[in-house]
């Protein structure tokens, strides 16, 4: 008889562990405390960018750190409170704003993304998954020339290190790939292997064919403890009873700290808070997915709409949607777009991002419970390494060798 598995947690980074974990003959139960997919799987931008290989935290972000605490309308907001959690986060952050670090990270970072890329054109065949995937790539444009021209290092140490090159585009040139871009704009850097989907879309479509497998799905489903036995966890307590299994899973994104004490480990993420607006094509609609740097505003036109997003507050478990950054991103996208918006805005949304100071995931077992695996901390990326941490949380739990190296992803590193 197979083993059983729950995962707790059903974005898109449990959503496709359930999806390898079911491939490899487990019987699955998915949980989520909210609704499948409601989380920041539900109107994120969708980019799956191999072209996103540095973390965050790098040379000169803590100065822009500072600097945005001076700007009311900043894209990067701290709010400071009395929070050791975030203060140490903070600080771990701060210390790992060096070349050094950023490039052990991004060493980690790259063969999530690509793997995850490779896996996508391949559960978009195979699957048939109705996700509205594109292959278009990802245009950063600029509207400052001083900008474009400080990008050209960036761009040179992912060609050389990474080899992730991107095509510049100068002046005018930028109509030539995008002409729903205004004129006299400096230019932008091209990724042409990038790509996108629709997560809304695809998170419906893979729960379709995963129910049609046999996976189950739990919603309002809130974990609240394990079950403990000769160091193994045997079942959970959740809000709808106890549900017991052999192995578990923590897909829970941002709320994965909150569950600490359970797993008998330090889990440092903060939740990095972001915003979209999503609204029908404007009628002279981008055909590529862009980011506009100096404004931290990302544009994706998908077939049947187009979204803006945008912002990273950390302001802890906060649910409210303040107007004024909303207004930053309609603000954000007008300088470089002919025609930036459209009405009416058919969903305005925020989520938490699971914001590690390293700018890795975790995907390890749990030091307390053998058979517990993390699966969290993805950052802005979770989409783009959906597949890869899906299949490698298979392989672990299945003990068999994964087919990436793991060792950047444990949990003893904190």
């Amino acid at each position: 008889m197979s083993k059983s598995v729950l995962v707790i947690g059903g974005g898109v980074v449990g959503t496709s562990c359930a999806y390898f974990l079911s491939k490899a003959g487990w019987r699955v139960t998915v949980i989520d405390r909210g609704t499948i997919g409601g989380g920041s799987s539900a109107a994120n931008c969708g980019f799956v960018c191999p072209s996103h290989v540095l973390p965050l935290a790098e040379p000169g972000m803590v100065a822009k750190g500072l600097a945005s605490l001076l700007h009311k309308n900043s894209p990067l907001k701290i709010k400071l409170r009395p929070d050791p959690a975030l203060w140490s986060w903070l600080i771990h952050f701060a210390l790992r704003c060096n070349e050094r670090d950023m490039l052990a990270s991004a060493r980690g970072i790259q063969p999530l993304l690509d793997a995850s890329l490779a896996l996508y054109h391949e559960l978009v065949a195979t699957e048939n998954l109705d996700c509205e995937w594109e292959s278009r790539g990802l245009f950063f444009v600029y509207k400052s020339k001083a900008e474009l021209d400080a990008y050209a290092p960036t761009d040179r140490l992912l060609a050389d290190s990474f080899h992730c090159a991107a095509k510049r585009y100068d002046g005018d040139a930028v109509l030539e790939l995008e002409p729903a871009l205004k004129p006299g704009l400096a230019g932008g850097w091209y990724y042409h292997e990038d790509a996108h989907l629709r997560p809304d879309k695809l998170m419906r479509s893979w729960r379709e064919r995963l129910e049609a497998s046999g996976v189950t799905f739990r919603e309002h489903c809130g974990f609240k403890g394990f079950r403990r036995l000769a160091g193994r966890a045997s079942a959970v307590d959740t809000e709808q009873g106890e549900l017991s299994a052999d192995a578990f899973v923590i897909a829970a994104g941002a709320w994965t700290p909150q569950l600490n004490d359970h797993l008998g480990c330090k889990i440092p993420i903060q939740p990095g808070k972001g915003y979209s607006l999503t609204m029908p094509r404007p009628s002279i609609c981008p055909n590529v997915p862009m980011i506009f740097p100096e404004t931290r505003v990302a544009v994706t036109p998908f077939h049947t709409g187009y979204r803006l997003g945008s912002m990273m507050e950390f302001a802890g478990y906060d649910e409210s949607i303040h107007p004024a950054r909303l207004q930053l991103l309609r603000d954000g996208a007008a300088p470089f777009l002919r025609e930036p918006t459209a009405e009416p805005v058919e969903r305005t949304w925020f989520g938490w991002r699971p914001m590690t100071w390293d700018g890795l995931p975790i995907i390890d077992r749990t030091p307390a419970l053998n058979n517990v695996v993390v699966a969290a901390g993805h950052n802005m990326l979770g989409l783009s390494m959906a597949p890869a941490t899906g299949r490698l949380v298979a392989e672990i739990l299945g003990e068999q060798a994964p087919f990436l190296d793991v060792a950047p992803y444990r949990v003893g590193r904190f």
